[in-house]
């Protein structure tokens, strides 16, 4: 099932909707990018995905938690996220906000509770968003088939940066679809996840295999109402 078919007035969908009257709100994730020890590409997609989920999660994110308001404004409205970078004493000076660091493999992201639109801490604000092109040492080895897979599509070409931040995109409407059951164990296990770009041959039948589908609003890179990401979880699955 798409984010389309799930919602008629999803937050992902490319057209206007009644969403675009709120306030808008933006889900700020930051990498840290080492000049001589960037992450792996993969490892940053997985942890910015993981990280999302980990926000989510939190229990300062619920009922009357002190970012509980931030993400009810922020799922109001649009669900935008933007991937920034960092380094040295710039991390340093992220790191020392409120938030929620999450390590995987070569990568750390810092996520952090969303803030309006125009209205970034100075600390973020000053982040650069480009350059987040990143490499994997080796092609990523084959997914768990029996786990949760974001699959990207293999027919639009995204920086590291966009990428997570579809990831993400794409984990959230997991999150959304799962029983309460489903998302605690999901929780205690730790998030166990893969993102992988799609085989072009498979692409169709993952678009039309039941699972929530991300549409790109289209603000930044690539067209709107692409479909950018498949989120495979087994519990969707069927």
């Amino acid at each position: 099932m798409s984010s389309d078919d799930i919602r008629p007035d999803s937050p992902f969908r490319h057209e206007t909707t009644a969403r675009d009257e709120a306030p808008q709100f933006v889900l700020p994730l930051v990498v840290r990018i080492e000049k001589a020890e960037p992450p792996a590409r993969t490892d940053a997609l997985e942890a910015g995905a993981r990280a999302v989920l980990t926000i989510l999660s939190d229990e300062r994110s619920s009922a009357e938690g002190e970012w509980a308001q931030a993400i009810r404004d922020w799922q109001d409205a649009r669900i935008r996220k933007v991937v920034r970078r960092a380094r040295g004493a710039e991390w340093r000076k992220a790191a020392a906000l409120p938030g929620i660091t999450v390590t995987h493999g070569t990568a750390e992201v810092r996520v952090f509770p969303p803030v309006p639109l125009d209205g970034w801490p100075k600390e973020l604000a000053k982040l650069q968003v480009s350059g987040t092109d990143l490499d994997d040492p080796e092609p990523p080895a084959a997914p768990d088939a029996a786990g949760p897979v974001l699959w990207l599509s293999p027919e639009l070409d995204m920086s590291a940066g966009k990428a997570t931040a579809q990831a993400g995109h794409g984990a959230q409407l997991a999150w959304w679809e799962l029983s309460e059951a489903d998302r605690k164990a999901w929780r205690e296990a730790g998030f166990p996840l893969a993102v992988r770009t799609a085989e072009a041959g498979r692409w169709p039948e993952l678009i039309a295999a039941g699972l929530p589908v991300v549409r790109d609003a289209g603000f930044t890179e690539i067209a709107p109402g692409s479909c950018t990401v498949v989120a495979d979880h087994p519990s969707l699955r069927g």
